[in-house]
């Protein structure tokens, strides 16, 4: 039978307090694993760590701005101490700053949105990849954007950054093959969270991005979790480097 069981496994989820992050904390947790929830903001974390153990599970919360490299220091110097060891790793927490055309963005809007998108995460599996050689090996997702693959009007700087993201996927996982440790990317379309709020809640906006998706609605944050547990879970053992697109259809 193919396993999805994730027992005895240490996960670590940034973006957690809310949207696709606690889903996929929540999938996790389902299936037997040891959540630690990361984000900016604690109290938020809190709310979906009571989720998870009021249905018997085990979660952590620890606070972290993923573009502050002092803290991913420190938070790595928590997960060690506390686990010894980490299983796997979703780079989810981003951020989108800016809505508007290139030509007219600041360059504090450039500086953001790599700082957390693509810079935090980048040495977020720097420090990672030392605690899963501990334990043998250990799995890694990256959430991108299907914006990585064709940019979306007015989200040029965001859409690099995911660009960048897939690229440093393929990349690490060449690295890291050789160490037990795959690393894959999940590509979301529109999907129902606080991000994109401003597209859905425009109706304009929203008819041209529907007129793209020939499932002809957005997604809901837990219709990504599945996808993710199956990258990290027994069950994708020989996937590494690849983007898992689920979109509706509209890369098609």
């Amino acid at each position: 039978m193919v396993s999805f069981s994730l027992e005895n496994k240490v996960a670590l989820v940034t973006g957690a307090s809310r949207g696709i992050g606690e889903e996929i904390a929540l999938a996790f947790s389902d299936y037997g694993a040891t959540c630690i929830l990361v984000s900016r903001k604690i109290d938020s974390l809190e709310a979906v760590k009571k989720k998870i153990e009021d249905k018997g599970g085990k979660a952590d919360a620890i606070a972290c701005n993923m573009g502050n490299m002092e803290q991913i220091r420190e938070l790595f110097e928590k997960v060690g101490a506390t686990y010894g060891k980490l299983d796997i790793l979703v780079n989810n927490a981003a951020t989108n700053p800016y809505f508007g055309g290139m030509l007219e963005a600041p360059e504090w809007a450039m500086d953001k949105t790599f700082e957390v998108n693509l810079k935090g995460p980048f040495f977020m599996i720097q420090y990672a990849v030392k605690l899963m050689e501990e334990s043998g090996g250990g799995a890694i997702v990256n959430v991108a954007s299907i914006n990585g693959v064709s940019p979306a009007p007015f989200q040029g700087i965001y859409s690099m950054t995911k660009a960048g993201m897939i690229s440093m996927t393929k990349a690490y996982a060449q690295e890291l093959a050789s160490r037990n440790i795959r690393v894959n990317a999940l590509l979301p379309g529109l999907t129902a969270t606080k991000f994109s709020e401003a597209i859905i809640e425009n109706k304009e906006i929203y008819d041209y991005a529907l007129a793209k998706i020939p499932m002809n609605r957005h997604a809901v944050p837990s219709e990504m979790a599945g996808a993710v547990l199956y990258l990290v879970s027994d069950a994708a053992s020989f996937t590494t480097g690849t983007t898992l697109i689920c979109d509706g259809g509209a890369l098609i």
